[in-house]
């Protein structure tokens, strides 16, 4: 299994930026996926998740009605839209997978078995 993700940049505040990851080697619409976001000298913390049942998507609260997390099962494709940036929204940004679809554990980083190799988004002011 390998995950890509791109689409990190630098961009002013306020500014938006579109966040993809490629997954091969899975059956992609059987997996959960995520993103999760680590700034520098930080913790690495949840971002979004997208259930592989149903597609149900959950948000950070310091993302949600910013971020959009969208997936495309055909061609193995997640996206995380990002708007309204802020400077505190600098990281870098991993996408992950994973095969497990439990409701409790989506947010945790142990959750997760695969990750892609990070973009990073700047935020200036």
């Amino acid at each position: 299994v390998q995950l890509q993700a791109s689409g990190g940049g630098l961009v002013q505040a306020g500014g938006s930026l579109r966040l993809s990851c490629a997954a091969s080697g899975l059956t992609f619409s059987t997996y959960t996926t995520a993103w999760f976001r680590q700034a520098p000298g930080k913790e690495r913390q949840f971002v979004a998740a997208s259930r592989r049942s149903g597609g149900s998507t959950y948000y950070a609260d310091s993302v949600k009605g910013r971020f959009t997390l969208s997936r495309d099962n055909a061609k193995k494709m997640s996206y995380l839209q990002l708007n309204s940036l802020k400077p505190g929204d600098t990281a870098v940004y991993y996408c992950a997978a994973t095969s497990r679809d439990i409701l409790s554990s989506l947010r945790m980083e142990g959750t997760y078995a695969y990750w892609g190799q990070g973009t990073l988004v700047t935020v200036s002011s």
